[in-house]
């Protein structure tokens, strides 16, 4: 009866992460969309140009490769680490499968940030970069375009450093994650 036991929990375990192995990160932004443990923002590019936006011809057409930035966090509400553990690694095996290549991962001493991509190297159609920080939660920025490519989305980068992009869309997100 044991040994019954112990093969049914097993085949229940690996039926449930065959199951997860073929969510996409597209599948569990929806499913999200109704609970209210997390925060949501869906924002065109055109809203990323300022009224003091200077942007050089370049600078515009790569902007237009960019159709749209979905953005979902899940602050860690009143010490629940439980639910944001679940929800952080069920996030981690989506982003682990193939089709989500890395571009790099940044480390500090409080959070952690991977940067990925969907599509070939010289046209990507999707960038998605998930942080997490264990005391404050976790955030997925997610840009969908056509043939981005990582060296226009560096000088894009650059643009908004000298403050071209307006990214006053996104400071809410910033104040959730402070203490």
């Amino acid at each position: 009866m044991v040994l019954a036991r112990y093969f049914m929990a097993l085949a229940l375990g690996l039926a449930a992460l065959t199951a997860c192995s073929d969510k996409s990160l597209q599948k569990y932004l929806v499913e999200k969309q109704d609970d209210d443990k997390f925060v949501k923002m869906d924002i065109a590019t055109s809203l990323l140009q300022g009224k003091n936006s200077n942007f050089t011809q370049e600078e515009k057409d790569i902007l237009n490769t960019i159709k749209k930035v979905n953005v979902v966090a899940y602050p860690i509400a009143e010490g629940d680490t439980v639910d944001y553990e679940m929800e952080k690694q069920e996030l981690k095996a989506i982003l682990d499968q193939e089709q989500y290549k890395e571009l790099t991962r940044i480390k500090s001493s409080e959070w952690n940030a991977t940067l990925k991509y969907t599509g070939d190297e010289d046209a990507i159609d999707e960038v998605i970069v998930f942080a997490s920080d264990n005391s404050r939660g976790f955030a997925v920025f997610r840009l969908l375009g056509e043939n981005m490519r990582p060296d226009q989305m560096l000088k894009l980068m650059k643009s908004a450093e000298r403050g071209d992009m307006d990214l006053s869309k996104l400071e809410g997100f910033g104040k959730i994650f402070k203490d």
